[in-house]
């Protein structure tokens, strides 16, 4: 076997490991995401709270990652800082089996985040360095898939807690097993991988150090379709306001869309290491599309704006990853990674907070705003394509 095998095989038992950390812990907190906008409304939380808390909770879960990525990169404490945001993120779910108001629950819901917050740079940084041995496309594209998996398996748990007529509480508390699990592996992977950027193959360094343009119309660009990107909880406290899915339906309908996340993960990670950005574009102009027929539509539509909705998240998790890995030096790669977070999530939260706001307005200004802002990122990335020769012909 040769020493490229030999390194390809060593980086790919690194993304299996970590994308089973992340099928369990995704498991873990997107079982608890798809029922916390509900059990926000049971608790008393009216549709703006949710809409605040959910985007609020995005934007912790992304501003701070400017600080966390910057740690990382300055103390190369990359483990660390994982296992530490992993434990917080993970602990922080179960727990909400306990919260008696919507208050309480809605601070475990930003305790969540911020243990997100501090662990997904530095595990983004570990792995671009494993992703460039085997494609960075095809290697964010896989981790996104595995960690879908979980986001798919976790729904559809508390799906069948509800079914079983049991409570929110009970599902929260049922979540306990894949945290721990997920922590498990986690210290597994740290074990046998003590220096992850020992995968990446050390190569001439062509561009100039530092942030350059098409970076920050990267981040620009992504936030623009954070923006417009209605987040689950808002969805799941429409669908159980206005009655279109019964409410232990209302998961699986999460699933799906988790479902679509994965596959999308695959087919666009793999496209995007032979076409570019174009793949981003074209995966985002179908993604707009979800907003009308999630808020307007009937069952039928609601599911189908749901599978775009999973298409769009999987695009942007699977490509925006690997396309940062290129606009950014390797030394830097946290601090890029954790840069470009904290402008989405800003951005994430502000369209949030608004949606909330507009939804006890007017469904048709929300759908409107949502449409519009997605559809503003697409010539900001034909930019980008176009100055760095992403989009090939």
């Amino acid at each position: 076997m040769s020493t490229k095998d030999l390194s390809q095989a060593a980086a790919w038992k690194f993304i299996i490991l970590v994308g089973v950390v992340s099928l369990f812990s995704d498991l873990t907190y997107e079982g608890a995401r798809s029922i916390s906008g509900p059990f926000l409304g049971v608790l008393g939380a009216s549709a703006v709270v949710v809409g605040v808390v959910a985007g609020l909770g995005e934007f912790l879960g992304y501003a701070l990652r400017l600080g966390s990525g910057y740690l990382a990169d300055r103390t190369e404490k990359y483990w660390a800082l994982t296992l530490i945001g992993y434990f917080i993120n993970l602990a922080a779910v179960p727990l909400l089996a306990l919260a008696g108001s919507w208050q309480a629950a809605a601070l475990l819901l930003l305790v969540e985040r911020l243990g997100k917050a501090i662990r997904t740079p530095a595990r983004d940084a570990m792995l671009s360095h494993a992703a460039a041995e085997v494609g960075r496309g095809w290697g964010f594209g896989f981790h996104r898939a595995m960690d879908q998996i979980g986001a798919v398996l976790g729904p559809l748990m508390m799906a069948g807690v509800l079914y079983a007529k049991a409570s929110y509480r009970l599902g929260f508390a049922a979540l306990l097993g894949p945290a721990v699990l997920a922590l498990l592996v986690l210290v597994a992977a740290a074990r046998l991988f003590p220096h992850p950027q020992h995968l990446e193959v050390s190569r001439p360094q062509l561009e100039p150090r530092g942030f350059r343009r098409p970076y920050w119309l990267f981040v620009v660009a992504a936030g623009l379709l954070g923006a417009g990107y209605a987040d689950f909880p808002l969805i799941a406290f429409h669908f159980y306001r206005v009655g279109l899915v019964p409410a232990s339906w209302i998961p699986i309908f999460y699933a799906v869309a988790m479902g679509m996340d994965a596959l999308a993960a695959l087919i666009c990670g793999r496209l995007f290491d032979r076409l570019g950005l174009s793949v981003l574009i074209a995966a985002s102009i179908l993604s707009a599309l979800f907003a009308p027929l999630v808020f307007l539509g009937g069952l039928s539509w609601a599911l189908a704006g749901m599978m775009l909705w999973g298409l769009g998240l999987g695009a942007q998790g699977s490509i925006m990853k690997a396309a940062l890995a290129d606009l950014v030096p390797k030394e830097q790669r946290g601090t890029g990674y954790g840069i470009f977070h904290t402008g989405f999530g800003l951005l994430w939260f502000l369209g949030s907070a608004l949606m909330g706001i507009l939804y006890e307005i007017s469904l048709g200004s929300l759908v409107a705003f949502s449409v519009i802002m997605q559809l503003l990122a697409i010539p900001v990335f034909l930019l980008i394509s176009k100055e760095l020769g992403l989009v090939r012909r």
